[in-house]
């Protein structure tokens, strides 16, 4: 009996927890984005801040910079450095506690979060796949035909794949992808991303769990087919940002250092020492 209660105490926990988590903002507000926003995709951080919850620290410390249209920032720091806030930040999970962070000139605060959501893409560390078919994970809303779907497969390295199973697009997902391997679940990722062509993509370590086969794949296919996007990578492998426009150094919350590549490695500073932790001499040092 003691046993089968404090198995579950935990499930009222749980519940209690998701009672007292603040609702979000409006998904839908009077104030809509212009007509085809973005169309630049350029992104301004502007003494940006922001902390989990009202008692605790700030996690993100005075963020500024500016990200212009198509450029491909690497973003790094060790682990607690603000990296994942970061891209809560952008898709509002987290809400700022000072500062603003505008995309195209529109501040993100000021619009609902549907109109924000739906023009970001992300690439996250662990594939977000459901229970159904494989066309339903690629195209939810059935926004999109099957020759579309088939070329997004193609660009993501998947069609053969699809080709030779049995039931092709109609092919029964489990949950969470469990009959995929890990590689094949971040290439349906990609694919998703690759149709929905969003100005603005953001990749959360999405190669931290592949092999370095597939991990080559994504990278080639961002270089090539996102090249009109601009492109915010989270960096797990340092040499998957080297040919970054421009690399991020997040440290305790704050940018310590923004630059390319080739001039960050030039100074001996925390960039140059975590290149040397992982072998990287010069921005050619990028071979899988």
């Amino acid at each position: 009996m003691t046993s089968e209660i404090e198995t579950n105490i935990v499930a009222v926990e749980r519940i209690n927890e998701y009672i007292n988590v603040e609702n979000e903002a409006p998904w839908v507000t009077d104030k809509r984005p212009p007509e085809g926003w973005p169309s630049k995709g350029e992104i301004r951080f502007s003494n940006y801040q922001v902390r989990y919850r009202p008692e605790l620290d700030l996690v993100l410390k005075g963020i500024t910079c500016d990200i212009k249209s198509t450029e491909k920032i690497g973003v790094v720091g060790r682990t607690g450095a603000g990296k994942s806030s970061l891209t809560n930040s952008l898709f509002r999970i987290l809400e700022a506690a000072g500062g603003q962070i505008t995309i195209d000139g529109v501040d993100i605060a000021s619009i609902g979060l549907h109109d924000l959501r739906e023009k970001l893409t992300i690439i996250p560390q662990d594939p977000i796949l459901f229970s159904g078919s494989l066309r339903m994970n690629l195209d939810p809303f059935n926004n999109y035909s099957d020759e579309e779907i088939w070329k997004a497969l193609e660009l993501a390295h998947l069609k053969s794949f699809v080709d030779g199973l049995q039931a092709g697009l109609s092919y029964e997902v489990t949950e969470g992808g469990d009959n995929l391997s890990i590689g094949q679940r971040q290439l349906l990722c990609l694919a998703r991303a690759l149709l929905q062509k969003s100005k603005i993509l953001i990749m959360d370590e999405a190669t931290a769990a592949v092999d370095l086969e597939t991990d080559h794949l994504i990278q080639t296919t961002i270089q090539t087919e996102f090249s009109h996007c601009t492109t915010i990578t989270i960096a797990h492998r340092l040499h998957t940002i080297m040919d970054s426009d421009k690399v991020m150094v997040l440290d305790n919350g704050k940018i310590v250092e923004y630059g390319s590549p080739e001039e960050l490695l030039k100074n001996t500073g925390p960039f140059y020492f975590m290149a040397q932790e992982a072998g990287i001499e010069n921005t050619s040092c990028t071979a899988f």
